[in-house]
């Protein structure tokens, strides 16, 4: 049995996160495919997501392959919640997540007045509609002036397969998209995909076989045997640990805090109800080597501020990186110089309404 320290751990997740000083880099689209996507329910989380582990990111560079290249794009698959990913894994996302998401996507559309008899209906008028064209929610309703909830129905056509989700109205921070046909968009796409629908007996003999690539790890401090693939635990055994403090502000939804069932490797229990609220979404949180060391929060205002909480005191220099980093992004955020606060208490998540997870330090 292998054993390694959760400082090393955490230094080599974050480099496969690209999120150590030495592995951000400026393709986005890889970064894309090696997170396995980027979460896009909230409108700017991409963007921040993006931010955090790139050297040079423009809000304009993430657009550009959305909707100019085209070489990557937004689909409702895990958790059934909205994420952006590279247009060579959409067949797999829509096989193994699709019938989850359409028949969510039915049951709302039904609860909003759409039949399926005005479905078929509708559907095919929106289709001839969009036809060489992009359009919104607003604008398919003047054109139609249908009788029946226009964004539901646009929302099941994309997790039909039909539509995609193309620009946002009025910039990168807009809530609202414009649709397209999905087979203009991706001409080269196929989504036509069986989902081998695994049974663990058969998962289970595909660990076997590959049985001599992997080794057991364990991790000081943490509960339980791990699994990881020889070549990767070649590559961490040999990882050195942090030269100076890394420190990422990252937004919430992060994949970084999402893609884990097993949180206590980055967050000490006592603070778990101040990252996640109770449906499990992650806030905007600030990363010092890998954990977790409180939360931010982006206040527009006449003065844009960004606030900052804590969980604990931290040596000066890590202090200084911290600030470093929220001047950064506020600035990236405000496209203007911003203030920096530092609250002193947060109200826990779980004591809180639905929905805070996206202003966590508001009333600081």
């Amino acid at each position: 049995m292998n054993h390694i320290d959760l400082d090393r751990v955490n230094h080599f997740v974050l480099r496969k996160q690209h999120l150590a000083d030495d592995s951000r880099i400026d393709d986005i689209v890889r970064i894309t495919s090696d997170i396995v996507g980027l979460h896009a329910t909230s409108a700017t989380t991409p963007y921040l997501s993006l931010y955090a582990r790139t050297h040079h990111f423009e809000k304009e560079h993430l657009d550009e392959e959305l909707y100019l290249k085209r070489n990557l794009a937004k689909i409702r698959c895990m958790r059934n919640t909205l994420y952006i990913l590279p247009k060579e894994m959409l067949p797999l996302a829509y096989a193994a997540t699709g019938k989850m998401a359409r028949e969510a996507s039915r049951r709302y559309a039904e609860f909003r007045g759409v039949s399926p008899e005005k479905y078929e209906v509708m559907s095919k008028s929106v289709l001839a509609l969009l036809k060489g064209r992009e359009m919104s929610v607003f604008e398919v309703k003047k054109a139609l002036k249908p009788q029946v909830d226009v964004a539901s129905l646009l929302s099941l056509m994309c997790d039909q397969g039909l539509l995609v989700r193309g620009r946002r109205g009025k910039g990168w921070k807009d809530k609202n998209h414009k649709y397209a046909l999905f087979r203009e968009y991706f001409p080269d796409v196929d989504l036509i995909a069986w989902w081998i629908g695994l049974t663990k007996a058969a998962v289970r003999k595909a660990l076997s076989d590959i049985r001599g690539q992997l080794d057991q790890v364990e991790i000081d401090d943490i509960e339980g045997d791990f699994i990881m693939l020889r070549s990767d635990w070649d590559i961490m055994k040999n990882i050195g640990p942090f030269k100076r403090p890394t420190v990422n502000l990252l937004p919430s939804l992060d994949p970084y805090l999402m893609g884990y069932r097993q949180r206590e490797r980055y967050l000490e229990l006592e603070n778990y109800n101040r990252i996640f609220d109770r449906s499990g979404n992650a806030v905007s949180s600030i990363m010092l080597n890998g954990r977790v060391a409180g939360v931010w929060d982006f206040a527009e205002n006449a003065e844009p501020t960004v606030k900052l909480f804590l969980f604990e005191e931290v040596e000066e220099k890590s202090l200084k990186e911290i600030y470093l980093k929220a001047q950064q992004v506020g600035e990236f955020i405000a496209d203007r110089k911003v203030r920096t606060k530092l609250c002193d208490s947060m109200i826990p998540l779980t004591s809180r309404p639905a929905g805070m997870v996206m202003s966590p330090l508001k009333g600081c």
